[in-house]
C-alpha cells in the first residue's frame, strides 16, 4: 500500500527507543524524512545513526518540559531539510507518580502530567500554524489503554493519558478545516524499554524470571489482553504509520487501540 507521504517531513518525539524508533523506521521506509527528538543526547545520536540506513534523518536533543525545549525542536526541524514539517508524532512519555493515590504528593503528579500531557500541548502549539499555512498536516499522540481504563496504581498517568485523547478530539475539531487531521494510537502493554524496567522489577520482587513476571503479570493485571502476549513495538508502528497517511485522509480525532483486546469496554 502506497501511503502517500514520500517526501513529506516528521518530527518524532520520543524518538530514541521502543515506540517512537519504530515509527521512525516505519516511515523512513515510506520515504518520509525524518527529526528525531528526545532528551539523552547520546542516545538520540546512536539511535539517527543506526535510521539513516533507512533514509534521511537529523536529531535534535530537546527538553519538552519546557516552551523553550519546544521553540528549539521546531526551530530545528523548521531548517532540518529545508521546508516546515507536516508530520508530528508525539511518542516522549514516562509511567511518572505510581503507588497509593494518598501517597503521592503535587510535585510527582505535576512531573507526570508535564512529561505525559503539556509536552504534548507544547509540540502541537508549535508545529500546527506551519500545517495549517501548508493545509495539510497529520498528529499521532500515544495515549494508552489506562486513558479509559484506569488502573489504581497509575493515577497521575491515566489521567494525563485521558487529558491527553481529550486533546486529540478537541485539535482535531479545531483545526480538521485546515487540513491537519489529529488523532491518537492508545497501546497497551508492549514490550519497550520502559515495560521491560517494570518486569525486571516485578521479577525481582516476586522472585522469579522475567518470562515468569511477564505471564503472571498478563495473568493478574491485564486479563483483556485476550492474544496473552506484550504487543511489538512493530504493531504500534505501523498504526501510527496509517494514520499520518494519505489513506488516512478521513480519520480525525481517532483513538485507535493497539492493545490486544485490553480494554474491557466499548468506550472509546
Amino acid at each position: 500500500m502506497d501511503l502517500g507521504i514520500s517526501g513529506r517531513v516528521a518530527v518524532i518525539t520520543g524518538g530514541d527507543s521502543g515506540m517512537g524508533y519504530a515509527s521512525a523506521e516505519y516511515l523512513l521506509r515510506e520515504g518520509v524524512k525524518v527529526v528525531l527528538s528526545d532528551l539523552k543526547e547520546k542516545e538520540l545520536g546512536e539511535a539517527a545513526a543506526r535510521l539513516a540506513a533507512l533514509g534521511p534523518v537529523k536529531s535534535c536533543q530537546a527538553d519538552l518540559a519546557s516552551e523553550a525545549g519546544a521553540r528549539k525542536l521546531r526551530d530545528f526541524a523548521d531548517q532540518a531539510f529545508g521546508e516546515r514539517p507536516t508530520i508530528l508524532v508525539n511518542a516522549a512519555g514516562i509511567t511518572g507518580a505510581t503507588g497509593d493515590f494518598l501517597e503521592i504528593d503535587d510535585e510527582a503528579w505535576l512531573s507526570t502530567i508535564q512529561a505525559d500531557l503539556m509536552a504534548a500541548v507544547r509540540v502541537a502549539r508549535a508545529f500546527i500554524p506551519g500545517m495549517r499555512e501548508a493545509r495539510w498536516g497529520r498528529i499521532v499522540f500515544f495515549t494508552s489503554e489506562d486513558a479509559v481504563q484506569p488502573y489504581v496504581e497509575e493515577l497521575p498517568y491515566c489521567a494525563a493519558k485521558a487529558g491527553l485523547m481529550n486533546l486529540t478530539k478537541g485539535l482535531s475539531k479545531a483545526y480538521g478545516p485546515d487540513g491537519v487531521l489529529v488523532n491518537s494510537v492508545a497501546p497497551a502493554f508492549v514490550a519497550t524499554p520502559m515495560t521491560d524496567a517494570m518486569m525486571e522489577k516485578r521479577a525481582g520482587e516476586l522472585g522469579v524470571s522475567f518470562d515468569e513476571a511477564v505471564e503472571s503479570f498478563l495473568e493478574e493485571k491485564r486479563p483483556g489482553i485476550v492474544v496473552k502476549r506484550r504487543g511489538r513495538v512493530e504493531e504500534v508502528a505501523s498504526a501510527v504509520a496509517f494514520l499520518c497517511s494519505e489513506q488516512a485522509s478521513f480519520i480525525t480525532g481517532e483513538n485507535l487501540r493497539v492493545d490486544g483486546g485490553a480494554v474491557l469496554t466499548m468506550a472509546s
